[in-house]
């Protein structure tokens, strides 16, 4: 998992495309509203900073699910390994933990605007995904009414591979720029593994603070994947050197490439007021 900024400096911490390790690419920030293509047949939603957060040590993003209501309280998407209480064990879920933990909201400049602030972990898991889900005491019709920013909305289908993406991370106000290159079976990374992981093309050598940046389509400026890792150094399945491991087994190392896990799983847990339901049909995030 990419180090959350402090834990880098301290060098404690996980690596990754949360909290992204690398060289960090150009800003290639864009302005509202769609651009055309180069073959100008096609447009792509213009992606910028608008609705992103900065965590302490982290990145991440004001949330919405295809069903969220305005009225309904709002969310913030970053990584498990971003908690503020310390990376969840391998097998644990935390559910309804309380916290007062602050954001700052970022514009479409990547201007700190606002401070937000969570009444409670709605969820947070670092077993087969890597992701915590704050609920903030205000809601999205709020936000928007004082600073004129909507939530980002999660897609609720699985990503494609060699989709246009670009992750946009809130704690270094930088946007990087690749594509999906596949997904990955297993991706080991010390005692935790995740599933079905989302591998970049190599443009996106996400460094650490990037963890919990959202991973946005391009076409469709919906969030498909959360940013979590990466291998620095070469090594093998450990912390900050995650490893692929595919159905048979076979382990793969890729120095340099980056990772981040899939998010389409997590509107379906969650029911009326943007309120967790594990017991929800369809719901396959791992549980308590």
């Amino acid at each position: 998992m990419r180090k959350p900024l402090a834990a880098a400096l301290l060098a404690l911490v996980i690596t990754g495309a949360g909290a992204a390790p690398a060289v960090a690419e150009t800003r290639s920030a864009a302005g509202a509203g769609t651009a055309a293509t180069a073959s100008g047949t096609a447009t792509v939603q213009a992606v910028d900073f608008a609705g992103t957060v900065s965590l302490s040590n982290c990145s991440g993003s004001v949330v919405r699910f295809p069903r969220s209501a305005d009225g309904d309280p709002a969310l913030v998407l970053t990584n498990g390994h971003c908690l503020e209480t310390g990376f969840p064990e391998p097998g644990e879920v935390v559910v309804g933990q309380s916290s007062s933990r602050s954001f700052g909201l970022l514009d479409s400049a990547g201007t700190r605007v606002a401070t937000l602030r969570a009444s409670k972990v709605a969820y947070s898991t670092m077993t087969d995904t890597d992701v915590t889900i704050y609920q903030l005491t205000r809601t999205y019709a709020q936000i928007r009414s004082s600073y004129g920013i909507n939530a980002l909305t999660l897609a609720d289908t699985h990503p494609v591979a060699g989709t246009a993406i670009k992750v946009v991370s809130g704690y270094w106000k930088r946007i990087y720029s690749c594509a999906v290159d596949g997904f990955v079976y297993r991706l080991k990374e010390g005692d935790w593994t995740w599933k079905d992981s989302v591998r970049y093309t190599s443009a996106c050598n996400t460094i650490g603070g990037t963890s919990g940046s959202p991973v946005i389509d391009n076409a469709t400026g919906k969030v498909v994947a959360v940013n979590n890792t990466g291998n620095e150094d070469g090594g093998t399945c450990t912390v900050n050197n995650p490893c692929e491991v595919d159905a048979n087994g076979k382990v793969t190392v890729r120095q340099g490439i980056n990772y981040a896990e899939e998010t389409y799983l997590i509107p379906a847990c969650f029911g009326t007021g943007n309120q967790l339901d594990l017991s929800a049909s369809g719901c396959a995030l791992p549980k308590p």
